[in-house]
């Protein structure tokens, strides 16, 4: 393997740690402004629960696929 090969390597690792790095960064704020809400709603109204759980767990679903793309992406910088 020669010195311009590794360069390659060690070029695409790094993209791949910033974009799983940075893609993972706003679901994980999503998540939490999710449930910080949904708490804050139950605490509020308790006989919402049902509601308010069903649309948490649809939201908490989209923000994951998020983090599931970055993901993906990563890999593909890794191995493209």
């Amino acid at each position: 393997m020669e010195f311009k090969d590794l360069g390659i390597e060690a070029a695409k690792l790094l993209g791949m740690g910033i974009a799983i790095g940075f893609g993972a960064i706003g679901p994980g704020i999503g998540l939490g402004l999710i449930f910080s809400k949904a708490i804050e709603a139950v605490g509020r109204n308790p006989e919402a629960s049902g509601k308010v759980q069903g649309i948490m767990y649809i939201g908490m679903a989209l923000t994951e696929a998020l983090a599931i793309f970055a993901l993906v992406i990563a890999f593909m910088i890794r191995y493209a």
